[in-house]
């Protein structure tokens, strides 16, 4: 009895993780995405997760995506900046490529992330962040090189809010007055 329990249970988290591996395979890369040309400011004007939790608007930290820079070793390294109870500060995040183009890995203190780069036209940008630590979690983002949305980018963002039950966030830039991080 105990051993059939165990069976149904390593089936069940089997399935989950195969659940979880399908919805990072739905997610759509860019064709030809050329890394350098998103290198530079870019303005978050939509922000959604798969976790409520993660987007409350009675959360006291806000964090901006300010810019993207391209390393020499193909690297993506995003310069965040945070505010929040009275203090800013900035942090760089640094992704590494995988085999497949637009797709990018790295690790944060106690989980790991995979970035896709879902589409572009270098003047917006949809960008899908897929945190995994105790749980899977999908954070979209549409991106802009200034404070104006694109009809066109707009709907396709708003399209995957729909088809992955996405729950929306306020956005807030921060305006790179804070310290640069260490």
């Amino acid at each position: 009895m105990a051993l059939d329990r165990a069976a149904l249970l390593l089936l069940v988290l089997g399935l989950g993780l195969a659940g979880a591996q399908k919805t990072l395979e739905e997610v759509p890369l860019q064709p030809g995405f050329e890394a350098r040309r998103v290198e530079g400011r870019w303005f978050t004007l939509r922000l959604a997760a798969s976790h409520g939790d993660l987007v409350s608007p009675t959360d006291p930290l806000r964090l901006a995506l300010h810019s993207i820079h391209v390393e020499d070793n193909g690297d993506v390294a995003f310069l965040l900046l945070w505010r929040g109870a009275g203090v800013c500060g900035g942090e760089n995040v640094t992704v590494h490529p995988t085999e497949l183009q637009g797709q990018y890995r790295g690790s944060f203190e106690g989980g790991r992330l995979r970035v896709r780069f879902v589409g572009t036209d270098y003047s917006s940008l949809i960008l899908h962040v897929r945190f995994e630590d105790e749980d899977v979690t999908s954070l979209w983002v549409l991106l802009a090189r200034g404070k104006l949305e694109d009809p066109q980018w707009l709907g396709k963002y708003l399209g995957f809010v729909g088809k992955f039950h996405l729950q929306e966030a306020p956005v807030f830039n921060v305006d790179g007055q804070c310290p640069p991080p260490r």
